[in-house]
C-alpha cells in the first residue's frame, strides 16, 4: 500500500493545508465550517486504492510545498520456522492476509501546485521509496519512483480533464486485505485523465518499462485505459479496463511478446467485484519479468465491509484465479480472508484477522495451502478504520504446508508464531 498520496485523503489533507494559510485572518465560523466538511470527507469518502493523485479545476492550490506519503515500520520477531505465511506459487498477492503478516518501507512524496493567470492548474511531484520487502523491491535503497508533471483546466470545454507526462504510479488498483495489485503499470510516459465523453469518464495513459535503476525505457511498452464513471444510478459504480503492452524493436536479446488485459470493477454498497482476463500475462502488461507466451490468467476477486454496530464491524475477500502456462506450472489460487474490528473508542481498537490460502497445481498431484491468524491492538489518530497515523501490536500463528516448491525441490511444512510493533501512516 503506498500512496500520495496517491489518494482522496492526500488530496483532501493537501486542500485543507491550503485553505489553512489562506484563511488565517477569515472569521472562526468560517474556519469551523472548513474543519467539519475535512472531517465529514475523512469519514466517508476515504478508500485506499493506490491511484495517483488527479488534479481538477475546483482544486484548490496550497501555498509551499506539500509534504505526503506511506510508511510502515517496525519490529517482527520470529518464534517458529518461518517468519511469514504464504503458500508457494500464490498467484493472489498476500492471499493469507496482510495483517502481521507484510514488510516494512515506504514512500515519500513532495509536491508543488501552480496556477495561471489564465486558470490553469499545474503539479509537479517527486517521490523517492524504500522497501526492504523483496516483494515490493528487489534493492533496499533509496530510489526514485515518481517525477511528473501534470496540468488541469487547460481547456474549456474539458476543464476537469488532466494531462501529465513523466514518471509516475500508473493503473494500480488495489485490494486491502490481500495488498494485492491486480493491475499494476508504473512507468515513465504521458497520458490524461477524466477525458468527459458525455456521461462518462476516459483515462488512457502510454508508458514505458523502467530499464532497472535507469533513466531510460527498456524497450517495452503499453497503454492502458480506464472508462469510469458509468450512471448506474446511486448504488453501483461500474469501471472497464482495456490495456496492451508490446516489446519494440529495441528489444533484441528476447523474444518480442505482445500481452493484453481487460477487466470491469463494480462497486456496490461498500463492497467491490472485479473480474480480469489476461492473455500472454496476469497483473501486467508492461513489465518484461510478467509476461510470457502461451499464458493467461482470469481472476475474479470480490471484497467488502460492514458495520456491525456502532463500534464493531467486519471486512472481508475472496478469490479465484487460474493461470494457464506453457510447462508444467499452471494452477488456480483460492483465498478467503476475513478481518472482524472492534473500536473501543476514538483511540483505541482490536483486529482480529484470519486467511486461508490454497494454490492447486494443475500438472502434479499436489496442493499448496496455508492459513493464519493475527490479533492486532491499535492506538490511532482517529475512531475510524482508515484512521492514521496507527500504532499496531500484534501476534501472529499459522502454517504453510507447501506439496510442492519448484521441480525436483522437496516440500515444506512451515510452522509462524509471530509477535511485532509497527506504525503504519499516511499523510
Amino acid at each position: 500500500m503506498k500512496h500520495f498520496k496517491v489518494l482522496p485523503l492526500a488530496a483532501i489533507i493537501a486542500t485543507s493545508m491550503a485553505s489553512f494559510a489562506s484563511t488565517a485572518e477569515t472569521d472562526v465560523a468560517s474556519l469551523e465550517k472548513r474543519i467539519q466538511e475535512l472531517e465529514t470527507k475523512l469519514e466517508t469518502n476515504y478508500f485506499d486504492d493506490q491511484q495517483p493523485a488527479v488534479l481538477s479545476s475546483e482544486t484548490e492550490v496550497p501555498a509551499g510545498i506539500v509534504f505526503s506519503g506511506y510508511a510502515r515500520y517496525g519490529a517482527h520477531y520470529q518464534g517458529s520456522d518461518a517468519k511469514r505465511v504464504g503458500s508457494f506459487g500464490s498467484l493472489n498477492a498476500n492471499a493469507t492476509g496482510r495483517l502481521g503478516n507484510e514488510g516494512n518501507g515506504g514512500e515519500f512524496q513532495f509536491a508543488k501546485a501552480f496556477q495561471s493567470d489564465g486558470g490553469a492548474i499545474w503539479d509537479i511531484v517527486l517521490m523517492m521509496e524504500h522497501w526492504a520487502d523483496p516483494s515490493w523491491a528487489s534493492d533496499p535503497d533509496i530510489g526514485l519512483k515518481k517525477f511528473y508533471a501534470g496540468a488541469t483546466n487547460l481547456f474549456e470545454s474539458q476543464k476537469d480533464l488532466y494531462i501529465w507526462a513523466g514518471r509516475d504510479f500508473h493503473q494500480r488498483p488495489q485490494t486491502d486485505l490481500n495488498d494485492y495489485f491486480w493491475m499494476s503499470h508504473d512507468g515513465q510516459g504521458a497520458g490524461f485523465y477524466n477525458l468527459d465523453l458525455g456521461g462518462v469518464k476516459l483515462n488512457v495513459g502510454a508508458v514505458g518499462e523502467i530499464d532497472g535503476g535507469n533513466v531510460s525505457d527498456s524497450g517495452r511498452y503499453a497503454v492502458t485505459t480506464k472508462l469510469h464513471g458509468f450512471n448506474l444510478g446511486e448504488t453501483f459504480d461500474l469501471s472497464l479496463y482495456a490495456n496492451y503492452g508490446w516489446d519494440s524493436k529495441q528489444v533484441d536479446s528476447r523474444e518480442k511478446i505482445e500481452a493484453y488485459q481487460v477487466a470491469a470493477e463494480l462497486g456496490f454498497l461498500g463492497q467491490k467485484l472485479i473480474v480480469r482476463y489476461a492473455d500472454n500475462a496476469k497483473d501486467s502488461v508492461l513489465y518484461s519479468y510478467a509476461v510470457a507466451e502461451d499464458q493467461n490468467a482470469l481472476l475474479v476477486q470480490f471484497d467488502g465491509g460492514q458495520s456491525l454496530t456502532d463500534r464493531a464491524g467486519i471486512q472481508y475477500s475472496v478469490g479465484y484465479q487460474s493461470l494457464d502456462v506453457s510447462g508444467s506450472e499452471s494452477r488456480v489460487n483460492y483465498h478467503a480472508i476475513v478481518r472482524p474490528t472492534y473500536q473501543w473508542d476514538d483511540v483505541h481498537s482490536t483486529w482480529f484477522e484470519a486467511g486461508y490460502n490454497v494454490v492447486d497445481y494443475k500438472d502434479f498431484d499436489a496442493q499448496n495451502s496455508s492459513w493464519k491468524a493475527t490479533v492486532s491492538q491499535n492506538m490511532a489518530i482517529g475512531g475510524e478504520t482508515w484512521s492514521r497515523p496507527m500504532l499496531r501490536f500484534y501476534a501472529t500463528v499459522g502454517n504453510q504446508d507447501n506439496e510442492f516448491t519448484g521441480v525436483n525441490e522437496d516440500p515444506t511444512d512451515l510452522d509462524t508464531l509471530t509477535v511485532g510493533a509497527m506504525f503504519e501512516a499516511w499523510w
